[in-house]
């Protein structure tokens, strides 16, 4: 039976973290559905991509347009293995509509497996007690909003990810490799080589 992962992106997610997850997770041979609020099969969401370029905080460009694969609406938690949440500015407003929290919510109550990067802290921490007393990492800015949501905040390197239960959080987009790795570990994906 294939595995299944949720992916809930918003307009002007990071390009990365909303690509590289997706790409990565069906390589390994999960399906993984894509969707957005008040969007369907078939819609795209504007990415956007952000770089380290020595400013005091990342750069903005565009990015791509991002086809999502299944229905908003249709979306069933007990359906799925685990929980995706790419960063980016996508999470400021996703963190405001009551069916993702609640979706998110019912993720956390299961116990299954969530994986967020850079702002998708901010969603973590919009749903009342869910991180309360876990370690997780986010981009330096989200700081305080984990902190305030009851959670310590893991000052890590930018290219290292943290899990703490069914959590795995990171930094940005150049933790990855780590990121990722410690996800498929929570769902119990082994890859050899």
């Amino acid at each position: 039976m294939t595995r299944k992962i949720l992916l809930l992106c918003g307009d002007y997610g990071e390009d990365y973290e909303t690509m590289v997850p997706f790409q990565a997770m069906l390589a390994v041979g999960y399906t993984v559905h894509a969707v957005c609020p008040d969007k369907k099969a078939g819609d795209y969401v504007m990415t956007s991509i952000h770089d380290f370029e020595g400013a005091q905080t990342y750069s903005e460009k565009p990015g791509h347009r991002f086809a999502l694969n299944a229905n908003f609406d249709d979306v069933v938690v007990d359906k799925y293995d685990g929980l995706l949440l790419p960063g980016g500015r996508g999470p400021e407003y996703l963190r405001l509509n009551k069916r993702v929290i609640a979706i998110v919510k019912e993720f956390g109550d299961a116990g299954k497996p969530i994986a967020a990067v850079c702002h998708g802290a901010q969603i973590l921490a919009a749903v009342p007690g869910l991180i309360k007393g876990r370690r997780i990492s986010a981009y330096p800015a989200c700081q305080p909003e984990v902190e305030l949501a009851g959670a310590e905040y893991a000052d890590i390197a930018i290219d290292a990810a943290v899990t703490d239960g069914p959590f795995v959080t990171s930094p940005a987009w150049p933790a990855h490799p780590a990121w990722l790795q410690q996800f498929f570990a929570l769902l119990g994906t082994k890859i050899t080589h």
